[in-house]
């Protein structure tokens, strides 16, 4: 029976966060749990950036101080440990000496986003300034002639070789790491940052309806979904146009149709979240009416990746749940299920997570 969904859910996510050693004491975050062997995997820089945007998102939503303290904590980490000084970037994740290091467009968005979400809520300038710092790095580092280089190695900043995985090229997927741009434009008043969201907007909108299936393996297209839900979730900041509108009315059913087909053999619970809160958002928005029977169906599938700790499988093969805990899959869940059960439905600027 599918697990209930309830206005505990989102507590006990958080308390997951909290006590399940996902933070490391210097207050990286790993990218995910083994809950096998109960090990962490790395730190990542971009799982650290997610979680400073969940923590602030937690805080909001159930009022505890020591979110914020965590948030304030795993930025701090992002700041003053992670920050490359000599390359002028994000790493993809800490490095040995002698061994390659790489920057990853993708993920000095989200830690921008990160660090931007801690300063609306401390107004400690250190979080502003980084974020200011690393978005003109992003723009100068990343651009192409036609839309940004996937991966960087490290400190020459040379891009890597595109590869046929969707993470290793140029997509539409990465205008969710180009919102950096846009919000810091709004925060900063430096409109000459929008200019490239709006090119990385215009390139998206241009390739996005050939993103799916791309692989002919089910497996794989699930985790193209999940960044085809970066898209869909990036749109949200320009949802008045047009163009958005379109995209939404073609990009929203085929993500729910094709997770459906392909749910029953291979399922990701961050998926079905990214719909979800899309779906929610861009309804109370006047983008795209909300598909209601579609959304409760969403919500109850989510319910059913919920685990005894607090936190959410990351996903299920068949009727067997894959043996990680993941911080991206448990703060997409928990902030689709807060909104599904409030009236509003809506988030505020920045925090989308």
């Amino acid at each position: 029976m599918p697990q209930a969904i309830s206005s505990s859910t989102s507590q006990r996510a958080g308390l997951w966060f909290l006590q399940s050693g996902i933070q490391e004491p210097n207050g990286g975050v790993a990218r995910y749990h083994h809950t096998d062997r109960a090990q962490n995997a790395k730190i990542s820089t971009e799982i650290t950036g997610y979680a400073v945007s969940t923590f602030v998102y937690l805080h909001s939503l159930l009022g505890e101080q020591q979110f914020l303290d965590r948030a304030v904590a795993a930025a701090r980490y992002l700041c003053r440990e992670a920050w490359d000084y000599n390359s002028a970037t994000f790493p993809f994740e800490p490095t040995a000496p002698g061994e390659q290091a790489y920057a990853y467009f993708f993920d000095c968005g989200i830690i921008i986003r990160g660090l931007l979400s801690v300063w609306r809520a401390t107004g400690d300038a250190e979080f502003l300034d980084k974020a200011k710092e690393a978005g003109l790095a992003m723009a100068y580092d990343f651009l192409a002639d036609v839309a940004v280089h996937p991966i960087l190695t490290l400190p020459d900043k040379q891009p890597l070789d595109y590869e046929p995985r969707w993470s290793r090229r140029p997509g539409c997927y990465q205008l969710k790491s180009a919102l950096a741009w846009h919000d810091l434009a709004e925060v900063t008043g430096e409109k000459a940052l929008e200019r490239p969201f709006e090119r990385m907007l215009a390139y998206s909108l241009a390739t996005y309806d050939s993103f799916l299936p791309g692989d002919p393996d089910p497996e794989k297209v699930m985790d193209r979904l999940h960044a085809f839900g970066y898209f869909l979730e990036a749109l949200l900041a320009v949802t008045d146009r047009p163009s958005a509108s379109e995209a939404f009315a073609i990009g929203i059913p085929r993500l729910g149709e094709t997770l459906r087909t392909i749910a029953p053999v291979f399922a990701r619970a961050d998926v079905y979240a990214q719909l979800l809160r899309v779906r929610m958002i861009a309804d109370r928005r006047g983008a795209v009416r909300l598909d209601l029977k579609a959304a409760e169906e969403e919500a109850a599938a989510i319910s059913t990746f919920v685990r005894d700790d607090g936190g959410f499988w990351f996903g299920r093969k068949g009727s067997a749940f894959l043996p990680f805990s993941n911080p991206v899959s448990t703060a997409f869940c928990l902030q689709a299920i807060a909104m599904w059960e409030s009236a509003d439905r809506d988030l505020p600027l920045g925090a989308l997570i």
